[in-house]
């Protein structure tokens, strides 16, 4: 609660912090670079977070709790850092340099990019979620970031449980699930969708076969090895699907209006992780299986949404 109430306030205040700082041309880049920061932080956590597990110190215990207590020091000397060494906001035009909602929290994800929009284009035009332009969109979306966060916040009970591990022990196997999944996500984004030409519809229905074929069979893995791949798998599908959704409903609008959508399109991302996660642990609750099951149920529901209701910027 904490951190969800004064640490959102990070991404978008960096990002009015360098909309202050560099020009309309730097911008774009220089927003890009940050949100790929975040993106690389999602492989290098889980693959820190096993080696920061302390023993005791003073007689008390600290174990497990030994990340968040590091992370909160860390959090302490960037405080230190901005405080020292960020320069004084140098705002110009108020409405030059606004910031924008981020979609994270992200489980095995990546960037969009619709932060970055938000935060660099026009707001003249107001779009609602409803908008017949973009509301299948937002649908897919929401349904699509529920099925990620579900699996994603569900996975180190499902390591603990199918390894048979006490939980101390889970963190590095944990870890590598997680790292495994932040760099399939990441690969789709940075490495592979760069180099194929698809349209949004495209990315979204591809997307949406590997995630629905990956969260099912996470569901159904027994080791750490077909654990590890069936995650990286659904990650690299919700890999494509992000983007997916991004830029189909940034194309579905006119320049007027790419401020308010990519808003819309960050709202929806971040929504995903209030009840999803909530949801995915109550499934597991009842069936260990059931979280990836379901997600992977509703990926197929949205292939056929997808292929009915999603229509290209070309199409229409």
């Amino acid at each position: 609660l904490i951190y969800g109430t004064f640490g959102a306030a990070a991404p978008p205040a960096v990002q009015a912090l360098v909309a202050g700082e560099t020009t309309r041309e730097e911008r774009t880049k220089a927003l890009t670079l940050l949100a790929s920061a975040f993106g690389l932080g999602t492989i290098l956590g889980p693959a820190i977070a096993p080696y920061l597990i302390l023993g005791s110190i003073g007689g008390v215990e600290i174990g497990l709790a030994g990340p968040a207590f590091l992370f909160a020091v860390f959090g302490v000397a960037v405080w230190i850092t901005v405080r020292r060494m960020l320069p004084d906001d140098k705002i110009v035009a108020p409405h030059e340099t606004h910031g924008a909602s981020s979609a994270y929290p992200s489980i095995g994800g990546a960037p969009t990019g619709a932060s970055v929009a938000a935060a660099t284009g026009s707001h003249v035009e107001h779009v609602g979620y409803t908008d017949p332009r973009i509301r299948a969109w937002m649908i897919a979306g929401l349904v699509m970031g529920h099925a990620q966060a579900m699996t994603g916040q569900a996975i180190g009970f499902l390591v603990i449980d199918r390894l048979h591990l006490a939980p101390a022990l889970a963190l590095e196997p944990t870890g590598i699930v997680l790292m495994m999944g932040a760099g399939a996500a990441l690969l789709a984004q940075w490495g592979i969708i760069p180099r194929l030409n698809m349209t949004p519809r495209q990315l979204v229905l591809t997307g949406l076969v590997l995630a629905a074929a990956g969260t099912a069979l996470t569901g159904i893995a027994t080791s750490l090895y077909t654990i590890a791949t069936a995650y990286a798998l659904a990650s690299l599908g919700f890999g494509f699907t992000r983007p997916g959704f991004t830029a189909g409903s940034s194309l579905a609008v006119g320049a007027s209006a790419q401020g308010s959508v990519a808003g819309k399109v960050t709202s929806i991302n971040g929504a995903s992780f209030v009840l999803g996660p909530s949801i995915g642990v109550g499934l597991y609750e009842a069936q260990h299986s059931l979280p990836y099951l379901v997600a992977g149920a509703a990926c197929v529901v949205m292939i056929g949404y997808a292929w009915v209701s999603l229509r290209d910027a070309n199409d229409v």
